[in-house]
């Protein structure tokens, strides 16, 4: 939800800084922190109440319920402060203040790593909380950084700013927000949904994979952070020259970005693909662990390149109001591709885990066929927000 709302905040304040309309790019700011605030809060109660049957859903046991459940409550009930994290920063980033959202998740991550040591192991007159602690600094973290968002909007040092003019309802702003909003969420969710499932496939085949496939996931989306700032950046450059009535520059920033965030992909999963176990070694040290991390890491690096001009294109139809294609191209990639085949691949011809880390491959590349057939029509740029 907070990446579909980042979406659609993302995509009406870089128009309005297209059309050189500072006021226009305020309220809207304003609107999104509010719509966002209102969101989460209804989704922090869900958290605090579902967090252990999710768990139990997922194929948790009682134990790991019993003595980890107290994490996912913490996260899930704290929703407010990732929900205004991914917002603002979608505000700074569509005016083009990439630098600012930057130093928002620099100073957030920083004490979340401060925090993490001395809540989990406890110092001094601090109790060891164990891996609740570990939530509670990321909590703590992020909710400083939303505290130095909010300096920094109110303050006026970046190309938004928001003053008390700009602090009423506008339900006609809200009501695009959320229009925009439904297609970004509805394709988060259908992209999230189908990693869940095939986690709990995996999870079929024991401990050892389930563990090795979520330390690759883990360092998997890391080596993808500078491709998901590539990726935005496009949806910037997309909604701000569709702003400034100028969607032949907007279509050749795309092609400029995707091979950009291309080459990239190229060079690091090249590195994971030769060095899968010394990635996976470094966070833990069991041979079936190591062993099951490193084919996941392998084999879904395989997708990279796809994958690298993929996420740019489907963030640039984001960038220019289109919600919709993107969330098209999700289903067809993912529930109707994915997950069965994943299924397929896993259970019915036997190539359990392995199985699955070839599905995100081959859904990950006809997303991107998808992704640049309707990118090439052209509608994008009819888009009016």
């Amino acid at each position: 939800v907070a990446m579909g709302l980042s979406a659609a905040t993302t995509a009406i304040v870089a128009r309005r800084i297209g059309e050189k309309d500072a006021d226009g790019a305020g309220i809207t700011a304003f609107q999104a922190i509010l719509t966002g605030f209102s969101i989460s809060l209804v989704l922090s109660l869900a958290g605090l109440i579902f967090a252990r049957p999710i768990m139990r859903l997922m194929g948790a046991d009682e134990a790991m319920i019993h003595d980890f459940g107290g994490y996912a409550v913490i996260m899930l009930g704290s929703n407010t402060v990732i929900m205004l994290l991914f917002v603002i920063n979608a505000v700074f980033r569509s005016a083009g203040d990439a630098i600012i959202a930057m130093k928002v998740l620099f100073v957030g991550n920083l004490l979340n790593i401060i925090l993490d040591p001395v809540l989990i192991f406890g110092l001094g007159p601090i109790p060891a909380m164990g891996i609740e602690g570990a939530a509670v600094a990321t909590v703590l973290g992020r909710g400083i950084a939303i505290v130095y968002q909010l300096f920094i909007l109110l303050r006026g040092s970046g190309r938004v700013k928001i003053v008390l003019k700009h602090c009423h309802l506008r339900f006609d702003i809200i009501g695009s927000l959320l229009k925009l909003s439904v297609g970004g969420t509805v394709q988060t969710l259908v992209a999230t949904t189908s990693w869940i499932v095939l986690m709990r496939v995996v999870s079929m085949f024991g401990s050892s994979a389930l563990a090795g496939y979520t330390i690759a996931l883990r360092i998997i989306v890391f080596v993808l952070l500078p491709s998901f700032g590539i990726s935005n950046a496009a949806a910037t450059l997309v909604g701000q020259n569709l702003g400034a009535k100028q969607p032949q520059r907007a279509e050749k920033s795309v092609w400029i970005t995707g091979n950009l965030n291309l080459a990239f992909l190229a060079l690091a999963g090249s590195v994971l693909v030769l060095f899968p176990g010394y990635f996976i070694s470094f966070f833990i040290n069991d041979a079936d662990v190591i062993a099951s991390g490193s084919q996941a890491l392998r084999i879904v690096s395989y997708g990279f390149l796809a994958y690298g001009y993929g996420m740019v294109l489907v963030n640039s139809f984001n960038g220019a109001g289109d919600t919709f294609t993107p969330t098209k191209i999700n289903v067809i990639s993912y529930y109707l591709l994915e997950i069965p085949l994943a299924y397929f691949l896993a259970i019915y011809l036997g190539m359990n885990e392995q199985g699955v880390f070839w599905a995100i491959v081959c859904s990950e590349s006809v997303m991107t066929l998808l992704a640049f057939y309707f990118f090439r029509q052209g509608k994008w740029k009819l888009m009016k927000v």
